[in-house]
């Protein structure tokens, strides 16, 4: 009687494990170094600005102008940012960008607040209830979203004008919430009708309200995709240059893109403070990106999934 082979050995008649056709290997190993080799190129084009923006903040301007251009500057100093942040008070530059700066996160925390607000409990609306006209509601809430910011200068400019709010930061607040409303809307609108309905039905079934379910369940439940709208909607705001540029003259509503355009003269660019400026307005947003990254990276990754 044959004896049964052990565990784990094959039988002496068993076919051989096929092997993979050195073609494919090949193929996939290209495959694999061009997916590598395109991604370090993207990486490259992505960060050679920073990286060249960190550089310039603290190079010498002699530095700065040498040709060819050198990747390690041969001085460094960290005069400007100390000029715009702590020192400096009789530069009008830095008393400007300072100004600026205070202004742009007022304005853009304001903003973010305001719509988060209004376009969450709109956002609920729209996925939660059954209406009249509501995917032509939606829709155009989108549309002026996408209009063109030219088109709305002239209008909006007179109507701040008429209403003495130019050359004010709530002119800029009312002007950013009429903008950012809407696309908080649709992001959050996708996200809330991912959660099921059936949470919405149990806290009713509880004696929660619609609100009430909106504040109790959902928001909770919403916290990731609320986390990244919010940092969407501030960068939005922070990043704001035209109408900022139309509506405000002076240090007391000026943001900050104006206030680091003010660093190119007529006659030269100091592109030194434009570097620093530019490195000091990117800060924010870095920051809640790195603070809140575990929702941001919860939030996108589980808005597509339904359930």
């Amino acid at each position: 009687m044959a004896k049964a082979p052990g565990p784990g050995i094959a039988p002496a008649n068993a076919p051989a494990p096929r092997r993979r056709p050195a073609a494919v290997r090949v193929r996939r190993a290209a495959r694999t170094v061009f997916l590598y080799g395109a991604m370090i190129v993207a990486l490259i084009a992505i960060l050679a600005p920073f990286a060249w923006l960190l550089i310039s903040s603290v190079a010498e301007p002699v530095d700065l102008l040498e040709r060819p251009l050198s990747w390690i500057p041969a001085h460094i100093t960290f005069q400007r940012f100390a000029d715009l942040t702590v020192g400096n008070t009789a530069d009008d530059s830095a008393l400007s960008f300072r100004a600026a700066f205070i202004n742009s996160t007022v304005i853009a925390s304001t903003v973010t607040v305001v719509a988060m607000i209004v376009g969450t409990l709109a956002a609920y609306a729209f996925a939660r209830l059954r209406f009249p006209g509501r995917s032509w509601l939606i829709l155009a809430f989108m549309a002026t979203y996408m209009l063109p910011p030219i088109a709305l200068i002239l209008p909006l400019y007179q109507i701040m004008s008429s209403l003495h709010l130019r050359d004010t930061p709530l002119a800029l607040i009312i002007i950013y919430s009429s903008f950012v409303t809407p696309f908080v809307i649709w992001i959050m609108r996708g996200y809330i009708e991912t959660i099921s309905p059936e949470l919405d039905d149990a806290a009713r079934v509880d004696g929660c309200s619609r609100l009430g379910a909106l504040v109790r369940i959902v928001v909770p439940v919403a916290a990731p995709g609320l986390a990244s709208t919010a940092l969407l909607a501030f960068l939005l705001a922070w990043d704001e240059f035209l109408y900022a540029l139309i509506i405000t003259q002076t240090n007391a509503s000026k943001t900050l893109p104006i206030a680091i355009n003010d660093f190119i003269g007529r006659h030269g660019v100091d592109f030194g403070l434009l570097a620093t400026g530019g490195v000091l307005a990117a800060l924010p947003p870095v920051i809640l990106a790195f603070a809140f990254q575990r929702y941001i990276v919860a939030g996108l990754t589980s808005g597509g999934v339904k359930g």
